[in-house]
């Protein structure tokens, strides 16, 4: 473990070391992968399965550059961003539930990359490759009526949930003295999951972004 990772007093945390770092790399590169492997299993032809590859990072692409536009920040970490969670419900919306939950964990890992917090291996799990891999929980709806905002919110929910198990398990002792710890950390990661969430569905609701949504839909599925 100290091969890939060293311990900070200070901070009270695991920081990467470069061997850390390329081993997350090769994690991301074999999910990668996995998204090809799953195209070809599908039995689509080169060239959907190109262009799902194509959307798929395009999506995490613009998710990552969304992330980067933050409204508000919260001092333990989360933040209301301008509609990062969207770009990878989409996919899973767009090419069902395994492709969404595959980009899901790509983005995750990217994630990860760009800002690693790592107080123990279960909690990385539940904070990045799960938390955002959930997103691709949009995929269940993907055929649905109204399955875009019933997937988004059902994607949210579920990076939720694994945000407010991650909190509970590790991070409960920052809760207020006095107040429930699960209590806390249900309140503590909806403050920046709810927000965007609400603002995003109102978004959706707007005919012209859905007639959008819906034609980026084909052209991703049938060129």
């Amino acid at each position: 473990m100290s091969f890939f990772l060293t311990y900070s007093a200070e901070n009270e945390e695991y920081l990467l070391k470069p061997a850390g770092y390329g081993l997350v790399i090769v994690l991301l590169l074999a999910v990668l992968a996995g998204l090809h492997l799953l195209g070809m299993s599908a039995g689509k032809s080169k060239q959907l399965k190109t262009r799902q590859l194509v959307y798929c990072g395009g999506a995490m692409a613009l998710a990552m550059v969304a992330s980067f536009i933050k409204f508000a920040t919260l001092p333990f970490g989360g933040s209301i961003t301008m509609f990062s969670m969207l770009f990878i419900c989409l996919i899973g919306y767009v090419y069902g539930l395994k492709t969404g939950i595959m980009t899901g964990v790509a983005y995750g890992i990217l994630q990860f990359i760009t800002g690693p917090y790592i107080y123990a291996p279960l909690q990385v799990l539940l904070d990045y490759p799960l938390a955002f891999g959930a997103l691709g929980l949009s995929g269940l709806f993907c055929n649905k009526k109204h399955g875009l905002i019933t997937g988004y919110i059902a994607g949210v929910l579920g990076r939720y949930v694994c945000h407010v198990i991650s909190g509970y398990i590790f991070f409960a002792s920052y809760a207020p003295e006095g107040m429930n710890s699960f209590l806390y950390t249900m309140g503590y990661n909806a403050t920046y999951i709810l927000p965007e969430l609400i603002v995003t569905v109102i978004i959706l609701y707007f005919p012209p972004v859905l007639r959008a949504i819906g034609q980026m839909k084909r052209q991703a599925v049938n060129g």
